[in-house]
């Protein structure tokens, strides 16, 4: 009855509830693997977290191999609405061999293929450049030294043909996304130099011209993390320069700007000169922080310039936090659920009247209608498309995860 009543106040403004929900279905979310074991991985779970990345906590229950990895991830997407995708990084592969990084295949992965073809899923990729010996001192592709950089060079190459055999066997495009830890803590001299050498590196990983029906290289900046205070060699206006030139995909991390910038405020631009775009949708309370996705008025930001400028054909949603002082597969739920909410919220607003009464200089109108929507009944059309779809309704699915965790998480 409540949906029925919330559809009927859209509909006054020309909005057909079914309509948006259908559109909804067909929005896929990328879960981050990492978020289930604190960014471990399984190819070297003994080497300290580097580049930058620090995950607090000891909340019980991590994923200790790529079985149980897989076993949280189906108990999270069980109670998310929508047929979805999963991003691992390179150190996430499942395999008895001892490998080098620049060496691995897509056969290290096929348990990974195999899972996500049972369950309908995609899988997005991410070359590995950090928690390694020859990471330690801080540069990657843009090393000094010619033999470190050529290790990284191929194992950013072995990367793109993995998310090439994720693309072909899935039947849908990977999302391979570069992201290095390169920088400075205290201000260098040279500024320039190891940003050529990682243009050079870039060019020979970007060499091998690949399927985009099978995968679609990403590149993507940050302004700062620990370690790399005062220059990071992978700046936004690197990256966007490159992505612009050499028409990659630009991810648009929103942990990874000033505090006062918003990723929001930077689609519509971007979405003109790349040929798409990659969000990693995470919560920055100081620097990178990386916590879990809240409903807040960046979320919503992000969902209403999607939805009003149809974004959506060219633009990839991942998330990206780490939080191991909360339930980890509560933290992909709420994170997950909350972005999609999100979007869901952004559909269900009067996109053509608001940009017809802003031509006609009608502000007023505007204004009012933006706000008087937010508190529109969105809920009960949240409600029913959770029940439509399979997946419990509001906070029920927080009873299933605290009876997984007895039942599982508890027991590792």
């Amino acid at each position: 009855m409540n949906f029925e009543e919330a559809k009927k106040l859209y509909a006054k403004h020309g909005i057909n509830v079914d309509e948006v929900l259908e559109s909804l279905s067909k929005v896929k979310i990328s879960l981050h693997c990492w978020q289930g074991d604190d960014v471990r991985g399984f190819l070297n779970r003994d080497q300290e977290l580097t580049g930058g990345i620090s995950v607090t906590g000891n909340y019980p229950g991590a994923a200790r191999t790529a079985e149980e990895l897989r076993q949280d991830l189906d108990k999270a997407l069980s109670m998310i609405p929508g047929t979805h995708k999963v991003n691992l990084h390179a150190i996430y592969a499942d395999t008895e061999e001892k490998v080098t990084w620049d060496k691995l295949e897509p056969k290290h992965y096929t348990p990974w293929v195999k899972w996500a073809k049972e369950k309908g899923l995609g899988l997005d990729f991410n070359p590995t450049c950090f928690s390694h010996d020859l990471s330690a001192d801080g540069f990657t592709l843009s090393h000094a030294d010619p033999e470190i950089r050529k290790f990284w060079v191929e194992h950013c190459k072995a990367s793109r043909k993995i998310g090439a055999y994720f693309g072909q066997e899935l039947g849908q495009p990977c999302v391979t996304n570069v992201w290095i830890p390169d920088g400075f803590k205290d201000i260098p001299v040279d500024r320039l130099a190891p940003r050529v050498r990682l243009k050079e590196s870039l060019d020979e990983i970007f060499a091998e011209e690949l399927n985009p029906a099978h995968n679609l290289d990403a590149v993507e900046s940050k302004v700062f993390g620990l370690g790399s205070e005062a220059y990071v060699v992978g700046s936004h206006e690197f990256y966007m320069g490159y992505a612009v030139q050499k028409e990659k995909l630009l991810c648009l991390d929103a942990g990874h700007f000033h505090p006062t910038e918003v990723i929001s405020n930077k689609l519509s631009s971007v979405s003109m000169f790349t040929p798409g775009i990659l969000l990693h949708v995470s919560r920055p309370i100081r620097w990178d922080s990386d916590h879990v996705v809240i409903m807040d008025d960046e979320l919503m930001d992000i969902a209403r310039e999607l939805e009003r400028h149809n974004l959506y054909s060219t633009t990839h949603i991942g998330l990206d936090f780490f939080d191991a002082s909360i339930n980890r597969i509560a933290a992909w739920v709420i994170g997950a659920r909350n972005t999609i909410k999100a979007i869901l919220r952004a559909k269900l607003e009067p996109v053509e009247l608001l940009k017809k009464v802003e031509l006609e200089k009608d502000y007023t109108t505007r204004l009012a209608l933006v706000e008087e929507f937010k508190s529109y009944p969105f809920g009960a059309i949240w409600d029913h498309y959770c029940e439509k779809m399979g997946v419990p309704v509001r906070e029920e699915w927080l009873e299933q995860v605290k009876t997984y965790e007895k039942d599982v998480l508890l027991k590792r």
